[in-house]
């Protein structure tokens, strides 16, 4: 019996919708029809090996029966196949490009490469009915899939894996054969956003001659598609938008869209000094702003674009920060309403790894936001590649196949697309909650910079583009063809915005200095910027004793009706214990931190690889039930929170991830947010994050954050890479009143610490050198009456000895102070006097002065430090430590941090330790 038989009875309407399922959903069509289907294509693996009637035909011979597929079958099959080629590869053979030959694709989309041919051209095809038509010609089939996949709009979906994404697409883009159609006073509107765009570049470019600008000529279309963007977000019910993007365009943006006053940006541009001295300031294209847009229905949105470095596509991390902060805090059940768009370079977003990194958030727990709209501004150079040299991929947007993200390539000439374009992206990420990719193909007018010479480097292609009309004589034509507007109206519109920039450029010039308003200002309503020396200023965080009780209590309490593995049941079992018999280790004291600020409102949100339990496994902020894997978080048990608690253990990320939480911390000073590294020296990762934003992001964009970063440290013989935290760097980096570093040797200390982050009416970044060994050590315990009554003591003095006795005080920090202790006591020393410098910046030199004092008949003084000598904290006492003259005791220089040899490491650090009670072992 023939097994291909139900083929006989097939209606070819039936036939082509059955096999558009299959190629949307193999798994949903029926066995005996899925079989078939696989039969054939296995045996057509290309379109040009040979024609697919034929290849049909030889699979039906195949199974004994040439009479199973109809030649009409067999043509209907074809033409599915060309549907089909079309949204697989239509993207491939598309007029996006309005200076360049795309380059050639094989194979195309000949007719001949489907089995087909002009004298079927005429023939009417059931398949149409894929397509949501009646049945149609060929002819009329090929039209449409020309307009919908090969016009100024290529669209890249079918990889994506869930058929009712695909059939939504599908569904979008068969509207109006994915053509725009804008009723006149729209078209009006786009032509008065593109006018601004170009007017003000041109105004830029003949009153500011030779000044960088990064000028957005070649591009312009992105202004009327981001006002059509924000006007429908409001419109679906998004109220806030942030935005991330580089230099080129950012002036437009900030001026065209954002509403930034142009007479602030001349005066940027004469290089007058700013209104304040308590911040630098940073390039006019850096900078960002904060404002509320009402559109034109009336409706309020709040729209951040954010400041950012040279450091290209690091401010995306940021924005996701940004965005999830505000979901979290407004809208947690709704993240749709908060919008994050990233604007990019298309060098940038095909060079820079943190791209990926981004990418790989978009749907974790931790760090999803609901979707971004990604944007490239295709130049194609990148300053002066050309972008065959800049990847490897087809496209520069191919990162976003990770996330199997839609991608639309756009033809930045055709303004009417580019605004289309943005629509389908807004409706898929409120529909679908997803990324979404549009690639905007142009060019850049001129240099990477307006002072460069692009022909150096590409001749041929800024001749073609020297006599490229722009995007607005492009549109303005058609419109005037359409019979929409005249020329003159061109010219009242052109002139009406460039007299109102020359009004404001006059108006600028009459005052003195440039203001720069703090970005995301409405956030931060209440808190005041400080001096280094209110920083040293003594702050409240006591916490009262009962209450701290009750959270001892409840953290140290797992639900009775769910099974744990023992070692857990220990650990917090222990927690109690040793909290009721007023010994508290270092985890427990986190934790108390952690209960303690939720109870007053604050919320806390813990970031890093591995950070839920902790690497050294000492949190346990999660733990999980035995036979389940049910995550319970005590935090979350406590009574009266007000705060909310977030632990996520980070996919394997420094950069992204660190960039991410600086955004979170940026958007929300209420919030307690820490990314911890699982090594300190896996920050080396997020270098340029820490350099760049965290370090001297209030210096030039007056902006403050509170960021803490625990990264831990102390050399305990583990080799080069997981000994040190890199100490000196931050030291390096701190300056003026920018942040806090810490070294903390007692439990208690740590937790004071934590909440006078919360407890100041500031917010500065907080560098903590965490422990290792130290959080297991006998001695490095604290009290209740500690925590509970006490304060951060960024000096602790040495109450062990009598200080009259006293000939050497050594100076020291973090876990090196129990080591050198040890020695101490194992030597009977009583002459040598131990000082922690639990807070190294700002340094507490009046601290440090009054214990210096009280050691009357002290004469030797020794900086100790387990770091060899050109790293940790040397240097920086140097620099900043000239109380008294003093030795030091480390080890010599080394290219690594510590030596792999276990027994050569510790007879170094015996070394050091050697040289703290011997002088004439000084180096």
């Amino acid at each position: 019996m023939d097994r291909f038989s139900f083929l006989n009875a097939a209606h070819t309407e039936f036939f082509a919708q059955t096999y558009d399922q299959y190629l949307l959903n193999p798994d949903s069509v029926e066995p005996s029809w899925r079989a078939f289907f696989q039969g054939f294509d296995f045996g057509m693996t290309t379109y040009n090996e040979e024609n697919v009637g034929q290849q049909l035909a030889n699979f039906a011979s195949e199974n004994q029966d040439c009479s199973i597929v109809s030649d009409k079958i067999q043509k209907e099959f074809n033409v599915l196949k060309l549907i089909d080629g079309y949204r697989t590869r239509g993207h491939l053979f598309t007029q996006t490009n309005p200076v360049r030959e795309r380059r050639t694709y094989e194979p195309n989309l000949d007719l001949s490469n489907f089995g087909l041919s002009d004298a079927d051209l005429n023939t009417v095809f059931d398949a149409a009915k894929i397509l949501g038509h009646q049945p149609k010609t060929l002819k009329e089939i090929i039209a449409h899939l020309k307009n919908v996949y090969c016009q100024h709009i290529g669209i890249e979906y079918m990889y994506m894996r869930k058929p009712e994404v695909i059939q939504w697409i599908q569904d979008r883009i068969n509207i109006n054969d994915n053509l725009p159609n804008f009723n006149p006073e729209q078209k009006k509107h786009i032509l008065g956003k593109l006018n601004e765009a170009v007017s003000f570049e041109n105004f830029l470019h003949t009153k500011y001659v030779g000044q960088k600008r990064f000028s957005l000529e070649g591009g312009e279309s992105i202004i009327p598609a981001l006002d059509s963007l924000i006007e429908a977000a409001a419109e679906k019910g998004v109220e806030h938008f942030v935005m991330g993007m580089a230099h080129r365009g950012r002036l437009n943006i900030l001026a065209n869209i954002f509403g930034k006053a142009t007479q602030d940006i001349f005066s940027e541009f004469d290089g007058k000094d700013y209104d304040k001295e308590y911040f630098d300031g940073d390039v006019k294209y850096h900078l960002g702003l904060t404002s509320e847009r009402k559109t034109t229905s009336g409706k309020k949105i709040n729209i951040n674009l954010a400041p950012n470095p040279s450091h290209l596509e690091t401010v995306g991390a940021v924005i996701e920060g940004i965005a999830r902060a505000k979901q979290d805090k407004y809208f947690p059940d709704d993240f749709s309403k908060v919008l994050p768009i990233a604007v990019h370079g298309d060098a940038a977003v095909a060079g820079q790894g943190i791209v990926y990194e981004i990418v790989q958030m978009a749907q974790l727990d931790g760090y999803k936001t609901g979707g971004t709209i990604h944007i490239v501004i295709n130049n194609q150079v990148g300053f002066t590649t050309n972008y065959q040299d800049a990847r490897s991929s087809v496209y520069c947007t191919d990162v976003a196949k990770v996330t199997l993200s839609p991608v639309l390539h756009v033809n930045a000439d055709d303004t009417e697309a580019v605004v289309h374009a943005m629509l389908f992206a807004l409706d898929f990420r409120m529909q679908f909650g997803r990324d979404v990719f549009i690639d905007l193909l142009g060019y850049r007018k001129y240099g990477h910079n307006e002072g460069d010479e692009p022909r150096f480097t590409q001749p041929v292609l800024y001749k073609i583009i020297a006599k490229h009309q722009n995007p607005r004589e492009i549109y303005a034509e058609k419109l005037i063809t359409a019979g929409i507007i005249d020329a003159a109206y061109i010219t009242k519109i052109e002139n009406e915005y460039k007299d109102k920039l020359d009004e404001n450029l006059q108006a600028s010039r009459k005052k003195d200095l440039t203001i720069i308003k703090p970005f995301l200002q409405d956030a931060w309503e209440g808190f005041e910027q400080v001096s280094d020396d209110e920083m040293l200023k003594k702050f409240d965080t006591k916490f009262d004793k009962k209450k701290l009780d009750q959270i001892a209590k409840e953290i140290s309490t797992l639900p009775a009706d769910k099974k744990f593995i023992n070692k857990i049941s220990k650990i917090v079992t222990d927690r109690k214990t040793m909290y009721d018999n007023n010994v508290i280790d270092w985890g427990t004291a986190e934790s108390l931190a952690y209960g303690s600020l939720l109870t007053e409102g604050y919320d806390v949100r813990i970031s890093g690889q591995d950070v839920e339990r902790g690497t050294f496994s000492h949190r346990h902020a999660v733990v999980k039930v035995e036979d389940s894997e049910e995550e319970v978080i005590l935090l979350n048990s406590i009574s009266n929170k007000k705060g909310k608690f977030n632990v996520f253990n980070s996919f394997l990320s420094e950069y992204g991830v660190l960039g991410f939480d600086y955004g979170y911390a940026l958007a929300n000073p209420n919030a307690l947010t820490i990314w911890e590294a699982q090594f300190g020296d896996f920050s080396n990762g997020a270098q340029i994050m820490i350099d760049q934003y965290i370090s001297c992001g209030e210096d030039k964009w007056n902006n403050q954050n509170g960021i803490v970063l625990l990264l831990p440290h102390g050399y305990e013989g583990q080799g080069a890479e997981h000994s040190s935290a890199r100490m000196e760097r931050y030291l390096q980096l701190c300056a003026r009143h920018n942040m806090y570093v810490a070294d903390c040797t007692t439990p208690a200390n740590f937790y004071h610490l934590l909440r006078r982050q919360m407890k100041t009416k500031f917010r500065k970044p907080l560098v903590v050198f965490s422990p290792k060994s130290l959080l297991r050590h006998p001695l490095c315990v604290s009290t209740q009456d500690e925590l509970a009554n006490g304060e951060f003591q960024e000096t602790i003095d040495d109450n062990l000895v009598d200080k009259k006795k006293v000939k050497t005080v050594v100076f020291v920090t973090g876990k090196f102070y129990y080591d050198i202790l040890a020695e101490r006591e194992n030597n009977g020393r009583n002459d040598v006097a131990l000082v922690r410098i639990e807070q190294l910046f700002p340094l507490p030199v009046e601290q440090l002065k009054a214990i210096i004092a009280s050691y009357p008949n002290a004469d030797d003084y020794v900086w100790a430090q387990e770091e060899p000598k050109n790293m940790g904290a040397y240097s920086f006492m140097l620099m900043n430590f000239d109380l008294v003259k003093w030795r030091l005791a480390s080890l010599k220089a080394y290219a690594a941090p510590a030596a792999g040899s276990h027994t050569r490491d510790r007879r170094r650090h015996a070394d050091a330790i050697r040289m703290v009670f011997d002088k004439n072992l000084f180096r």
